[in-house]
């Protein structure tokens, strides 16, 4: 891996490629780029990103378990499967309603 990303050209899950840890959040880097960031993360129930605006749109999609996003004061539950864009420079949180699973990708404007 360089830059801590994944090795390219070489297949891989993400379900598999990240482990839980009890009373944490890990993420890890898949790519990362000046343009924009993809990493996978993993949630331990209870566990929480508080609120908090970026500058920049970023997409969740949840691999595993059930999380909550919460949008402008608006929550929405995401299972296995389910993906929402998180909009630039609005409040949102994520929450793990259970323990889950997720891949943020983020795209910079410039």
């Amino acid at each position: 891996m360089t830059n801590n990303e994944f090795e390219k050209g070489k297949v891989f899950t993400f379900n598999k490629e990240v482990e839980y840890a009890n009373g944490s959040i890990v993420s890890k880097i898949i790519l990362k780029k000046e343009t924009g960031n993809v990493t996978l993360f993993s949630f331990a129930q209870g566990q929480n990103l508080s609120e908090h605006t970026a500058p920049f749109d970023a997409m969740v999609q949840v691999i595993e378990g059930i999380a909550e996003v919460i949008i402008n004061k608006e929550a929405f539950i995401l299972k296995q499967g389910d993906t929402i864009i998180m909009p630039a420079d609005i409040p949102h949180a994520v929450n793990a309603v259970e323990k889950f699973k997720m891949v943020l990708t983020m795209i910079k404007s410039f």
